[in-house]
């Protein structure tokens, strides 16, 4: 069976790895076209791109895909079907190429989460449980019907960045045994419905800035979900701190919520509706992400008043 694969960022990469581990032909890599990156600027690979080209896999990193040339090119692959994951959205042309259809995994457990940062919707609504779906692609976004699914436990203080290696090894071995089953016609299809669900937006910098008139485990949430990018923030003394560790102090104080208390070297906290979140880990404006002694021993005296 020829497979052609579509995916750009790293958590692509370790499913791609899999498949070919496993026996099954990728006879070509669909990836997002180089972008320059660093001070230089000098254009960079997608991690599929780079491991695509160390497995000796043509690449095709097509500007727009409904562009005929890349349709000709591959539709000359003549693949039996495609996997696509972490890729952007397929114009029907391309999904519907293959005969035996277009495969998608999904870091969620469908239909919950439909969207672009299901990783990190999950977190940040403080669920206690997720997985990966794999599923045929139709017209609608991550709607079609499920082949399998595997669950995994979000843990209390585990953060997106974790969850992200976890989902991803999972969706390794998912997207494996959804092509065995597939290979023998061995699955049993399961509509998703169209009852509506949790959903999964991109993140925009609006959703990144903690709301202290919240309960602190919320916000702890908030912060665990978008660590270790994009970061949760907020703003001390007119600058920006971005906050990716942080305990809950559950308890009735008097300051207003955003009011923080600090002996200047050990603790720094920040009030909530109701306690304090009791910050770990930080990045000051402009500066590397450092502890919260670090961040006291150092240039707390720039972002507090003394």
């Amino acid at each position: 069976m020829k497979i052609i694969y579509l995916g750009t960022p790293v958590f692509a990469v370790a499913p791609l790895e899999a498949i070919i581990n496993a026996g099954f032909d990728v006879v070509a890599v669909v990836t997002a076209p180089d972008k320059p990156a660093g001070r230089g600027m000098h254009l960079q690979y997608s991690p599929v791109k780079t491991f695509a080209l160390g497995k000796n896999i043509p690449v095709l990193q097509p500007l727009k895909l409904k562009d005929p040339e890349f349709i000709e090119q591959l539709a000359s692959f003549k693949a039996d079907i495609q996997v696509v994951i972490a890729f952007r959205m397929l114009p029907e042309i391309v999904w519907n190429m293959p005969p035996l259809g277009t495969i998608n995994l999904h870091a969620s457990l469908l239909p919950e989460y439909r969207g672009a940062a299901p990783i990190n919707w999950a977190i940040i609504n403080g669920e206690k449980e997720t997985g990966v779906s794999t599923f045929f692609l139709k017209h609608e976004i991550d709607t079609g019907d499920i082949i399998g699914s595997k669950k995994t436990n979000i843990t209390p203080d585990m953060t997106a960045g974790e969850l992200h290696d976890v989902l991803m090894q999972q969706g390794s071995e998912l997207i494996v045994e959804t092509l065995e089953k597939v290979v023998k016609g061995n699955y049993k299809l399961i509509p998703q419905g169209n009852t509506s669900y949790k959903t999964a937006p991109k993140l925009f910098t609006k959703d990144c800035q903690i709301n202290w008139v919240e309960k602190a485990v919320n916000i702890k949430n908030l912060i665990r979900g978008l660590a270790p990018f994009p970061g949760a923030f907020t703003f001390v003394e007119g600058k920006m701190l971005k906050i990716y560790s942080a305990d809950v102090e559950n308890c009735r104080h008097e300051l207003k919520p955003g009011e923080i208390e600090t002996d200047h070297k050990s603790y720094f906290k920040i009030a909530c509706l109701d306690g304090f979140l009791v910050i770990r880990a930080l990045q000051p404006e402009g500066k590397k992400k450092m502890s919260i002694r670090d961040f006291l021993n150092g240039i707390q005296n720039k972002f507090l008043k003394t």
